[in-house]
C-alpha cells in the first residue's frame, strides 16, 4: 500500500453527511509523511506546513483520488522532509538563543520561507490575522511539514517572562497609539496581548479589538509597531486585498519590508 488511512475527524451535525464528511477530513500516512486531508470544492491540490507543530495539511477536490494525491506528496517528499528540517532547526536555535539569555530577537533569525500570511487555498490572507506565511511551492500547492514541537511551551514562556514581555508592550503603546491613531484614523477599542502559537497578531474588525502577541515585546521595537499598525489598518480594511495594501503604504511605507523581516522570525 503507497498509503495508510487513519480514522477520519468526527463531522459536525446540520449538513448533508457527504458534505460533512469532507469538511471534516481525514488522516493519511504516505511514505512516512502523515498528513491531514480536506476535500473542498476547489480545482486545485495545495500543500501546506502548519508551523510550529509542522502538521502537512493538503487541500484537495472533491472527486480527486487518493493514489494521485499519494503521488503529489511522493513527488515532494524529499522537499518536504528538508522543509522539516529547516523549521525544526529554527525552533533549535530559538530555544537556545533564549536558554542562554540572547532573548527573541536573535533566536527567532534565519528561517526564511519557513514561515508569513496565512491564507486560504485560493492565496488569500484570512481577515485580520497577521500570521507566519505558508511555505510556497512552485507547484500547484502550498506545503507543510509533519514535525513535532520538541519544546515545553510553558518552560519558555514562564511567568516571569511574560511580564518581562507584556511590561515592555504596555511601556511602547501609549506612544505608539499617540502616533499612529491620526495617521490611520481610528482607533482600537482594546488590545489583549497573550501568548499565540502561530500569529503575531490578530484584528475583528467590528469590535475594534485587537489581540498581539507577547513575543513582540521580546524583540526589535519595529516589529511591535509594525504589527499595531498592520492590525490598526484592519480597523478600515478586513481583508489584505488592494485597499488594504493601499493604506499600509501610505502609512507606512516600508512595511512590506517589516513583513518580510517578521516573516522570517519564529513564534514560540
Amino acid at each position: 500500500m503507497p498509503y495508510r488511512r487513519r480514522q477520519s475527524t468526527a463531522p459536525k451535525s446540520g449538513a448533508p453527511k457527504s458534505v460533512r464528511s469532507a469538511a471534516a477530513g481525514q488522516s493519511l500516512d504516505i511514505d512516512g509523511i502523515h498528513l491531514h486531508l480536506t476535500r473542498k470544492p476547489i480545482k486545485n491540490l495545495y500543500l501546506r506546513i502548519k508551523p510550529p507543530s509542522g502538521r502537512v495539511e493538503i487541500s484537495a477536490p472533491m472527486r480527486m483520488s487518493e493514489s494521485r494525491i499519494a503521488d503529489f506528496v511522493k513527488e515532494r517528499h524529499s522537499w518536504i522532509l528538508a522543509q522539516q528540517q529547516r523549521m525544526a532547526e529554527a525552533q533549535r536555535r530559538s530555544i537556545m538563543a533564549l536558554n542562554e539569555g540572547a532573548g527573541f530577537e536573535n533566536g527567532g533569525r534565519g528561517v526564511s520561507g519557513a514561515s508569513g500570511h496565512d491564507g486560504d487555498v485560493a492565496g488569500r490572507p484570512k481577515t485580520g490575522d497577521i500570521s507566519r506565511p505558508r511555505i510556497g511551492d512552485a507547484g500547484p500547492g502550498q506545503a507543510g511539514t509533519n514535525v513535532q514541537p520538541y519544546f515545553d511551551r510553558s518552560q519558555i514562556w514562564t511567568d516571569e517572562r511574560k511580564r518581562q514581555a507584556a511590561a515592555a508592550i504596555n511601556a511602547a503603546l501609549p506612544q505608539l497609539l499617540a502616533k499612529w491613531g491620526p495617521v490611520v484614523g481610528r482607533q482600537p477599542t482594546h488590545i489583549t496581548l497573550r501568548v499565540m502559537t502561530s500569529r503575531w497578531g490578530s484584528c475583528t474588525p467590528r469590535t475594534g479589538r485587537i489581540r498581539m502577541n507577547l513575543q513582540l515585546g521580546l524583540m526589535e521595537p519595529q516589529f511591535l509597531e509594525y504589527v499595531l499598525v498592520h492590525e490598526m489598518t484592519h480597523l478600515w480594511e478586513s481583508g489584505h486585498g488592494a485597499g488594504f495594501q493601499r493604506r499600509m503604504t501610505a502609512y507606512l511605507p516600508g512595511w512590506k519590508t517589516l513583513r518580510r523581516d517578521l516573516n522570517r522570525r519564529v513564534v514560540l
